[in-house]
């Protein structure tokens, strides 16, 4: 593939191709990595355990400017439900149709194409690199975590990252991610001792004792907001006795829950809130234990060059300013975070996870343009 024939839709096309279910690769990376190669690239496969991941630079010297994204998709569902097949890449009325469009292989496909056309203009004074897992959408232990802990332990340097997340809301580039809120689960589990319904005395039924918690807990106002990040929230997503017979007081019940939290408070503060509340709730006969996960603690890019380079390749290609936000889900920013400074900009996120998820293609062409005066501007401010 040489740098005047990458053109941003067929590479696009060619990845939604590749079903990558997360975390089945199915060829998605080797189809990256014949891009970048072309490019002058030096491509690094890392796996770990099922996972797949590819970290591609080009320069040795400084400064680096990194991409990264993720090939790996969530399933497409029912496929029958799809006006086109979901691994099709079939364009129709202006759309690219497929699972992974918008996220992200769309956004992979602008940078990667936006880069050929940088390059086919000339050298650039510094590195670039990609930083392309297959394990966003899944657990997301052994995708960029890993490769980024393996980064820093071999001294490798990025100076910034652009993540290729779909961040716009309404129209391409109204919105970029300057930060994302941390995220805790947590499971709870209380037990007390089964019996039958009618000698409540001989039983200790762990049943109120957690529907008491839950209320205390969902009752607190965890705090009013952390500008710009909005109040933390905690939301119960499961209740679960497992009990059958109308005639038991059952000896488990069990919760899961998710906190959603600013710079507040960090999860192994929220943690802690969460055992006391346990060792509180708790009653003769019924104990209250928590076990809980943090997958990122809240972050933010502050502003400064970086933001201010990529908001005015907005405002030059799109003629709008993007609105910086910290709001959504958890992305992979959170672990490149500890290399460089973070700004996720990419397609509309209307469609992703649903049925028909597609992005115009007029949009991923557009998005190219940014990415282009994104590198362009980065490497004349570092000279």
């Amino acid at each position: 593939m040489t740098l005047a024939s990458l053109d941003v839709v067929e590479f696009a096309r060619a990845l939604v191709r590749r079903p990558s279910v997360t975390p089945i690769d199915a060829g998605a990376l080797g189809v990256m990595q014949a891009a970048l190669e072309p490019l002058g690239f030096h491509c690094r496969r890392l796996p770990f355990a099922e996972v797949d991941n590819l970290y591609a630079r080009r320069g040795s010297a400084g400064p680096n400017l990194c991409f990264a994204g993720h090939t790996d998709v969530v399933p497409p569902g029912e496929e029958a439900a799809w006006t086109h097949p979901p691994f099709g890449a079939e364009v129709a009325d202006g759309l690219l149709y497929g699972r992974g469009a918008a996220d992200m292989k769309g956004g992979i496909a602008a940078w990667t194409a936006a880069v050929a056309a940088v390059l086919a203009r000339g050298e650039v004074s510094g590195s670039l690199s990609l930083l392309i897992t297959g394990d966003e959408e899944g657990p997301a232990d052994n995708g960029t975590k890993r490769v980024v802990e393996q980064l820093r332990a071999e001294g490798e340097r990025i100076d910034a990252c652009v993540v290729g997340e779909p961040s716009s809301v309404l129209l391409l580039g109204d919105t970029v991610k300057v930060g994302r809120r941390g995220s805790l689960n947590a499971w709870i589990t209380a037990r007390g001792v089964q019996g039958h319904v009618a000698y409540p005395e001989r039983a200790a039924n762990p049943v109120p004792v957690l529907i008491e918690l839950l209320a205390a807990l969902q009752a607190r106002r965890l705090d009013e907001g952390h500008p710009p990040f909005p109040r933390s929230n905690l939301e119960v997503t499961s209740v679960d006795v497992g009990n059958p017979a109308g005639n038991v007081i059952p000896a488990e019940a069990t919760a899961r829950l998710n906190i959603r939290f600013n710079p507040a408070h960090t999860g192994d503060t929220l943690a802690a809130w969460l055992k006391e509340a346990c060792a509180r709730t708790g009653r003769d006969g019924v104990s209250l234990e928590v076990r809980s996960v943090c997958s990122g603690n809240a972050f933010m890019t502050e502003p400064g060059p970086f933001t201010e380079q990529v908001s005015a390749a907005v405002q030059e290609v799109l003629g709008r300013t993007p609105a910086p936000s910290t709001g959504g889900g958890t992305s992979d920013a959170r672990f490149l975070r500890a290399m460089a400074p973070v700004v996720e900009i990419g397609l509309v996120g209307a469609t992703i996870h649903q049925t028909d998820e597609r992005v115009a293609v007029a949009d991923l062409r557009a998005l190219q343009r940014v990415y282009e005066r994104v590198i362009e501007r980065f490497f004349a401010a570092a000279q």
